[in-house]
């Protein structure tokens, strides 16, 4: 073969692994195209909703005066505790040499890398027009920095983004080619991506607990709260994830596996309710005017309410789970109890964002108002718009992946060879 062969040859690698991968990504059961048909359901829906607001802007959200944030924040405050939780996959497997999570390494890169690219759209959905986006942009736009906290955390998002990126697609591309990897080239990348994770969460709590005129958030536990919240709400979504795919896939995923992230939601839950348990104390028993917006969401204020049943429901579903995980027989009830606690942790930590951490909290305004979001239906369109466009990348991803570490999608020259790297 000659060079210009040879170059031609390779060139076209890259190509073909892109047309296997996806092309096994989406083949499945009745079960796989009617989940990313109840997905594609919102996908429409939210198109019009997102025409409407980029056209008209956030005058079509429920922001007001009094609460400046929309759903669209909140919900990115949670893909935020996703995305960095997913570095609890990696480091077992590359810093404690767990071989029964070596092979699931690039699953938690790919939860990283969908979930960032979540909470990137949630950023921009944030900024309410397309005519704004290109202040996201450092060197066109107004991009702020360094005043704007929120400016940090889009620089460390696509940081994580291009890091986790560039390990999921080497890694997956050289498995598809059956060779080895380069250690000295890939590891490095994963130990920067296992600092990074905590990174873009601790950034994160820096956007709320900088904003000097929101009481509640002045609090130097919220870093931690949230990295807890992550552990909590991140395992619980790779335990779902594991337990469906060695149900639906050939991919071997160990009982010791789902055993160290059940521990792991468990002392993570620990840990909220003690921060939760401190920072009531804090607020409530010197009984100060900092305590109001914490007072607003435990028992209203004369007659708005609306955020009592959340907070209640909230601490219910954060406690009782941590009780009934203390449990090693419920821990291991592998398709029974542990997937439904798993979904309630995921779901309760992903209420509690809008519900009793951001919107509460702008109540009382400097002014002494308070008041209660009401969301539009084009805005939940639209949040709803994006977790689908996220599933549905999630799901793609995931499987196509599946399809490579099971051998099943593999370059076509090595299977004629025989080869193929461990």
């Amino acid at each position: 073969m000659t060079m210009k062969q040879q170059i031609a040859s390779a060139s076209q690698k890259p190509i073909a692994f892109a047309r296997d991968f996806f092309s096994y990504a989406i083949k499945g059961g009745n079960l796989y195209y009617g989940w990313l048909l109840f997905l594609s359901f919102f996908v429409i829906a939210g198109l019009f909703t997102t025409y409407v607001q980029m056209t008209t802007g956030l005058i079509v959200t429920g922001a007001t005066d009094q609460i400046t944030w929309e759903l669209f924040i909140s919900n990115f405050i949670f893909t935020a505790h996703i995305a960095a939780a997913a570095v609890l996959v990696v480091i077992p497997a590359y810093i404690y040499k767990r071989k029964d999570m070596k092979e699931l390494a690039v699953l938690g890169e790919i939860i990283a890398l969908t979930f960032v690219i979540i909470g990137l759209n949630f950023i921009f959905y944030h900024m309410g027009r397309i005519d704004r986006a290109w202040h996201a942009i450092p060197g066109l736009g107004i991009f702020n920095f360094p005043s704007s906290m929120l400016t940090y955390d889009i620089i460390v998002l696509n940081t994580y983004l291009a890091i986790n990126l560039v390990a999921v697609s080497y890694l997956l591309y050289m498995r598809y080619l059956g060779q080895p990897m380069n250690t000295k080239f890939y590891t490095p990348l994963i130990y920067v991506a296992v600092a990074w994770g905590p990174l873009i969460h601790i950034v994160t709590a820096f956007i709320l607990s900088s904003n000097a005129a929101i009481y509640s958030w002045k609090t130097a536990v919220l870093p931690f709260a949230f990295l807890s919240m992550a552990g909590a709400s991140g395992s619980s979504l790779v335990i779902l994830m594991f337990l469906l795919i060695r149900k639906f896939s050939k991919l071997q995923i160990a009982d010791s596996v789902i055993d160290f992230f059940s521990q792991v939601i468990v002392w993570s839950l620990g840990l909220i309710i003690l921060v939760f348990i401190s920072e009531f104390f804090t607020e409530l028993y010197s009984g100060t005017h900092h305590a109001a917006s914490l007072e607003f969401m435990i028992d209203g204020h004369h007659g708005l309410d609306a955020y009592v049943p959340w907070f209640k429901m909230t601490m219910t579903l954060i406690v009782l789970p941590f009780i009934l995980l203390l449990n090693t027989t419920i821990r291991k009830s592998y398709n029974s109890l542990l997937p439904v606690i798993c979904s309630v942790v995921f779901l309760t930590i992903l209420i509690e964002k809008p519900a009793v951490l951001v919107f509460p909290a702008f109540s009382p305004t400097p002014l002494g108002e308070y008041a209660v979001y009401h969301p539009t239906l084009i805005e939940i369109c639209n949040v709803l718009f994006i977790w689908a466009v996220g599933f549905i990348m999630l799901t793609l991803l995931t499987k196509g992946a599946i399809g490579v570490l099971t051998g099943e999608v593999r370059d076509s020259k090595t299977v004629e060879a025989g080869g193929g790297a461990k």
